[in-house]
C-alpha cells in the first residue's frame, strides 16, 4: 500500500511539472524583438516600453525568456530593477547564491554588480526591467553564464 501511495504521489508531481512546463505565460506585452544572440543563451525577446530621454533618464522594457534561456553576465552602472510578471527563473549576483525568481518578485541589481537572469529549464519567464539614471550608462555585456553556473553545480 505504501509503495502504491508513493508511486501515485510521484506520478502526480511529474504530471504537475509537465503541466507547468507546457503552460503558456500570460503576456502583458508583445514578445518584441529577438535579443542579440551574443548577449543571451537560448531565445529571449525584448519590448521597449519607455525610451530613454533627457527628462526621465530611464529605460523600461519587457523581456520574455523561453525555458532555459538566460542573459550573459552583465552590469548596469546605475543598477537595475526587475519585476517578474510570470513564469519561474533564476537570478544571480556574482559571488552570491543563485536565486529562484517567480511571478510577483521584485529584484534589485545594485550599481555595477555583475549579474545574470533568465528562465528555468522548465518554465519561461517574463520580466519588466527598469534602468534609471541612464546618464551614467546603460549596460555592459560580459561573458555567457556557464551551464554549471546556470544549473547551480558550483
Amino acid at each position: 500500500m505504501k509503495t502504491l501511495l508513493l508511486a501515485s504521489i510521484a506520478l502526480l508531481l511529474t504530471s504537475c511539472m509537465q503541466q507547468n512546463k507546457n503552460r503558456e505565460l500570460q503576456a502583458i506585452f508583445t514578445k518584441g524583438e529577438a535579443g542579440a544572440v551574443g548577449n543571451f543563451t537560448g531565445k529571449a525577446w525584448n519590448t521597449s516600453l519607455v525610451a530613454n530621454d533627457t527628462v526621465y533618464n530611464t529605460l523600461v522594457g519587457n523581456v520574455y525568456f523561453e525555458p532555459g534561456a538566460r542573459s550573459n553576465w552583465h552590469t548596469h552602472p546605475a543598477g537595475q530593477i526587475l519585476i517578474i510578471t510570470d513564469g519561474i527563473g533564476y537570478h544571480q549576483i556574482k559571488g552570491q547564491p543563485r536565486q529562484t525568481i517567480k511571478k510577483g518578485d521584485v529584484v534589485k541589481c545594485p550599481p555595477n554588480a555583475m549579474h545574470w537572469h533568465g528562465a528555468s529549464p522548465e518554465s519561461g519567464l517574463q520580466q519588466l526591467y527598469i534602468i534609471s539614471n541612464t546618464e551614467k550608462g546603460i549596460v555592459q555585456w560580459l561573458h555567457p553564464v556557464s551551464d554549471a553556473e546556470y544549473y547551480n553545480e558550483n
